[in-house]
């Protein structure tokens, strides 16, 4: 199991940032800082001790919120040893964002011009909802702005920060309900010559897409008029989620709509008992009985049991083919049983289904025990 992120964030990274700052100020209580955040340190997950060490910033740094922010951004210049090989390296200035989120709601050019810096160094996707919430017109007309900017990070903030259901993060209310200002955005971003932006982009979309299905597949059959593969790649990106879900218009956007007149045979799951921790295979052929060629987009679903004794089915991706009249091909995949931080496995009998251009077939069934 991989080390939890939270371990490569310990009293170093206060220490760090300690250094940064008393090279810039020299008035910073290192010893008083380190000693205020130690305190229980080791017991928070990754994120409260950002958010410690944040709280820690607004102790010991001045009470003038400008000459705060004016601190740590010419701390945030100094050149500091650090292995940029490390997963966790540029969360060493999470602090300097949150910093700005909870302290700078009053002073939203001081704060704007914060983020556009500490952007390019850690996202602040997070720290930006609340002036979205507060400044929704400001700020929702500087983040246009932003999208021409040639800095990839500061492009992909629009995207990514503007998002209604982005993870960790509190909602977006107003965008969950009416998600047009954000579009607009969008198409601002959709050909970004940036994979890292086009990827927010594509994830933004999916976001819209579980509250407003319909619109999200009348913009993916838009944007994939004449679309560059760039584009069209997004697009797949932006659907996948409707795609497992099963939703017509998604698989209309994409050339999957109509019901396919197919045979399932030579259907496997093996083992047929199968034990928590090890695997499942799943093999079946898919024969074209039309006298057409039929696009095809096909996945199949494991219903896990849970707790209570119900079920919950979780899609797994397969491919999409096309298929010459009389046609056959074969599909298999190997699953994995090992537990999840995810996914609890229960013992009992788990239904697998395969959804074809969204429709389902009952294909086995398997007992996990």
């Amino acid at each position: 199991m991989a080390e939890p992120l939270k371990n490569q964030y310990g009293l170093e990274i206060p220490e760090k940032i300690a250094d940064m700052t008393l090279s810039v100020f020299s008035k910073f209580d290192k010893q008083g800082f380190i000693k205020w955040i130690s305190t229980d340190y080791d017991s928070l997950e990754l994120m409260d001790r950002g958010r410690k060490i944040s709280a820690a910033l607004k102790v010991f740094l001045p009470d003038n919120y400008q000459q705060a922010v004016k601190i740590l951004l010419d701390s945030a210049e100094q050149t500091v040893e650090f292995d940029e090989g490390n997963s966790i390296a540029s969360f060493l200035f999470m602090p300097h964002v949150n910093f700005v989120a909870e302290n700078g709601l009053d002073d939203f050019d001081t704060s704007m011009f914060a983020l556009y810096i500490l952007t390019q160094k850690f996202t602040s996707e997070f720290a930006i909802r609340p002036f979205i919430q507060g400044y929704p017109e400001k700020t929702l007309k500087l983040l246009t702005k932003w999208t021409q900017d040639p800095n990839e990070h500061v492009r992909r903030l629009v995207s990514e920060g503007t998002r209604p259901r982005l993870p960790w993060a509190s909602r977006l209310p107003e965008f969950i309900k009416d998600p047009q200002a954000v579009i607009a955005l969008l198409e601002l971003l959709k050909d970004d010559p940036a994979l890292y932006v086009r990827r927010s982009v594509a994830n933004n979309l999916n976001d819209i897409g579980k509250d407003h299905p319909c619109l999200l597949a009348d913009i993916a059959k838009r944007w994939l008029k004449e679309a560059s593969p760039e584009r069209t790649w997004l697009v797949k990106h932006a659907l996948r989620s409707a795609i497992k879900r099963g939703e017509k218009g998604a698989l209309e956007a994409l050339g999957y709509g109509k019901p396919a007149n197919v045979l399932i045979q030579n259907v496997s799951v093996s083992p047929e008992t199968a034990k928590v921790g090890g695997a499942i295979n799943i093999v079946f052929d898919l024969q074209n009985l039309a006298n057409s060629k039929v696009n095809l987009m096909v996945d199949f679903a494991i219903h896990f049991v849970k707790a209570n004794g119900s079920s919950a089915a979780k899609v797994f991706k397969l491919k999409a083919c096309e298929l010459q009249p009389q046609a056959v091909q074969s599909f298999s995949k190997k699953v994995s049983l090992k537990p999840m931080t995810t996914r609890t496995l229960y013992s009992g009998i788990h239904k697998v289904e395969v959804m074809i251009n969204g429709q389902t077939h009952p294909l086995a069934a398997f007992n996990l025990i």
